[in-house]
């Protein structure tokens, strides 16, 4: 753009296209850092779900600082992309890598496990807001709950699907739950209907189950559509 403006493109309602939209951040940043004069339409087509725990909004992000890198031959690296992109969220480096990782610190430590073995997901997004500051708050750190992060990470290395799939665990998911009960009744359903395994995502709200057969994905996808407005049925690519 010749107006030196950077302009977000997107047809939806909850989706700011100003400064609070993470794209719009992300090519403020870069084009302060390199002292480019000039300005870019981002067109976003969101595809995932949006506030629904998924980090949608820091994808868009790790895409626009790669396309931006790209296409003003910035050669900037993967790593100071993450380096970049972590100034503005903490889910924006894992987003930049784009592959399969645990991620510490803030998110600024990427440490890069193997892909997950093959798998149908059921995406399900009942229709409540969550913030995520206010599950933060109300987690309780004194309060023990465990995390099965060894077990996840044996489960890729050895690329064991049952494995896997009893190593979930999300520690803001009570947090969330004794909020907004739905996303309990969700998961519950998901698990009843034949999820090897099934969890809250992120701060919440969407749950996710886990089959290794498309039949068994979609009774799953069946039983928890008649109660969510958005329910997508995907594989996993790691």
């Amino acid at each position: 753009r010749t107006d030196n403006k950077n302009v977000v493109d997107i047809e939806h309602n909850y989706v700011p296209n100003d400064h609070k939209n993470l794209a719009y951040k992300a090519a403020d940043l870069k084009f302060e850092r390199f002292n480019i004069n000039e300005g870019v339409t981002i067109s976003i087509d969101k595809d995932i779900p949006v506030s629904a725990g998924l980090a949608g909004g820091s994808a868009d992000a790790a895409a626009t600082m790669r396309g931006l890198n790209r296409l003003f031959g910035l050669g900037q690296s993967l790593d100071a992309l993450a380096a970049l992109g972590i100034q503005i969220g903490t889910d924006i480096p894992f987003c930049i890598y784009n592959q399969t990782a645990v991620c510490t610190g803030r998110g600024e430590q990427v440490t890069f496990l193997k892909r997950p073995p093959p798998a149908w997901v059921v995406l399900a997004k009942p229709n409540i807001g969550i913030s995520s500051p206010d599950v933060f708050k109300a987690l309780d750190l004194t309060e023990e709950h465990i995390v099965h992060n060894e077990k996840c990470k044996q489960a890729l290395e050895n690329n064991d699907y049952h494995l896997l799939c009893n190593s979930l665990s999300n520690r803001l998911e009570p947090v969330s739950m004794a909020m907004h009960p739905d996303i309990k009744k969700i998961k519950d359903n998901m698990l009843q209907c034949g999820a090897d395994g099934a969890l809250m995502s992120g701060s919440g709200p969407t749950v996710y189950g886990l089959a290794q057969k498309e039949r068994q994905a979609k009774n799953i996808y069946n039983a928890v559509n008649g109660c969510c407005n958005e329910v997508y049925l995907v594989r996993l690519l790691g």
